[in-house]
């Protein structure tokens, strides 16, 4: 007996009930995610090594690199502008991964066959070129999918399509805790290398599956689609002078910026506690990898409940303002009771909304800007202002520990931080919602 066919039509809607996401989304949502989840796994691979490394010559040590880390990134983004005037999208975002992968294999060749002859300074190198690495590579991911998606769009869709980054978040530690004691740290390197190669593949797909901003409505359609022929154009410098000139640019500058001061207040913490239980550097990467494996799936535990939901019912404001909260309460509750168990539920509270909420409300917020501002000025203020605010938020730690500050004097700086940062995230909500395109308004992503 032949079984009656479900109609097709109910596909879409089942959908959209559960995902809000559209039958001709699928394929560039799936890509989209992939891409994520090799870019994430290639960066959890090394950033237990990145620590353990780092930590060679004392937590102090670290303080210092965050400012060096901080010059470089300053350094070199004038080059990435170049690039994105000179080059078309597709071209920029190969060269930029393209030097990452060399650069792990040029990494790998001096750990493996020269360890002696670099010994703690390659340490020193490879935490300063990572922390680079780490924005740029992330950096170029978002700012493509602001670049390929609506406003509409991202709202609806960031939050679903980091899950494939949050998995491989856990992928990554899972595979470091698993490989740095008995192949070596060194080995990660060729690994991740070779996840950053799939996750450029995966960005020539997203680009060619479909046309640019493909399943849109009638209003945001109007939006001229990208055309990969075209280069950006424009000065190298285009993207700082852009976030100084635009109120609304300076303050996703500013939001990041307190976010990152308060991130690395947590930063310092972890890296005090695990250097207490663990003196060997294989050692320590197996360990920071365990913690970020665990913390990871507690993540996914939580955005899975909390994806897109929020951002759509109570708006970019409020999805934003959910981790100053979170993160004042969080170190409340750390100074109260101050054990490495307490620390990690921060840790994977504020990464939970941070990453199930907050980056892709963050995200969202540069659909509404021009192609100029998604590439250079977004590079300038992902990579620089979140490395400035690792250089206030280090230097501020180690002063008041300096000044014989326990957690207590950390919430005293902490919680009025949180406050400024709320609100500017509900400032920033309202003025992406007056940014966004109307139907009467094609042109509704120009800075300023």
């Amino acid at each position: 007996m032949t079984r009656p066919a479900i109609p097709d039509a109910r596909r879409p809607h089942a959908l959209q009930t559960l995902f809000n996401l559209r039958r001709e989304e699928i394929g560039p949502v799936l890509i989209a995610a992939l891409f994520f989840f090799c870019v994430l796994t290639a960066l959890m691979l090394l950033r237990p090594a990145r620590d353990a490394l780092g930590m060679e010559r004392g937590i102090e040590s670290i303080r210092w690199l965050f400012i060096g880390t901080a010059l470089v990134t300053l350094a070199v983004n004038p080059l990435f502008g170049w690039l994105v005037s000179r080059l078309r999208r597709l071209q920029f975002i190969s060269a930029t991964y393209g030097f990452f992968v060399l650069s792990l294999a040029g990494f790998w060749g001096l750990l493996m066959f020269a360890p002696g002859a670099i010994g703690e300074r390659s340490g020193q190198v490879f935490f300063v070129w990572f922390s680079v690495f780490n924005l740029f590579v992330t950096m170029v991911f978002w700012a493509l999918l602001a670049d390929r998606f609506t406003s509409d769009q991202g709202k609806r869709l960031f939050a679903l399509i980091s899950v494939g980054g949050t998995l491989g978040a856990i992928f990554g530690p899972w595979l470091t805790s698993r490989l740095a004691e008995p192949l070596g740290t060194p080995s990660l390197l060729l690994v991740a290398g070779g996840f950053l190669l799939l996750a450029l593949a995966m960005a020539w797909l997203l680009v060619h599956v479909a046309p640019d901003r493909a399943g849109t409505d009638a209003s945001a359609a109007t939006a001229a689609p990208a055309d990969e022929s075209e280069r950006i154009g424009g000065s190298a410098w285009a993207g700082l002078r852009a976030v100084f000139r635009s109120p609304y640019l300076t303050g996703i500058a500013g939001y990041i910026l307190l976010m990152t001061i308060l991130a690395t207040f947590v930063y310092f913490t972890r890296l005090q506690m695990v250097a207490q239980v663990a003196d060997d550097m294989d050692a320590r990467a197996a360990l920071l990898g365990n913690i970020d494996m665990w913390t990871q799936v507690a993540v996914l535990a939580l955005q899975l409940t909390l994806t897109g939901k929020i951002i759509q019912r109570f708006g970019l404001g409020v999805a934003l303002a959910i981790l100053p909260v979170a993160t004042a309460l969080g170190f409340i509750g750390l100074a109260i009771y101050g054990s490495f168990v307490v620390l990690v539920l921060l840790e994977a509270t504020n990464r939970a909304v941070q990453r199930g909420i907050t980056r892709p409300a963050r995200e969202a917020l540069f659909t509404v800007v021009g192609r100029e501002e998604k590439y250079k000025a977004k590079a300038f203020v992902d990579t620089f202002v979140y490395r400035a605010g690792d250089v206030a938020g280090a230097q501020t730690e180690g002063a008041l520990g300096r000044l014989g500050f326990a957690m207590g004097g950390l919430v005293s700086v902490v919680v009025p931080l949180a406050l400024v940062w709320a609100a500017l995230a509900l400032w920033l909500g309202r003025a992406q919602a007056r940014r966004s395109p109307e139907p009467a308004s094609p042109d509704g992503a120009r800075a300023g």
